[in-house]
């Protein structure tokens, strides 16, 4: 699988985060997994989950 150099990524946050909140996650399409990664700290890398990995971590995380 070819996983796009980070600077050819388009990480988002959520629209839940505020503009001005400093805990936030991003995430990102990474060719067929999602790139989830920390905002305050996007240098340190990022974790990358099947698109199923990822739904089960929202579906664990939500109340």
């Amino acid at each position: 699988m070819n996983t796009p150099q980070p600077s050819q990524v388009h990480w988002r946050k959520s629209t839940h985060s505020g503009a001005d909140e400093g805990n936030c996650v991003e995430v990102a399409d990474l060719n067929g997994r999602v790139g989830v990664r920390d905002s305050k700290a996007p240098a340190a890398g990022h974790l990358a989950l099947t698109r199923r990995g990822f739904a089960d971590l929202l579906a664990h995380l939500r109340p």
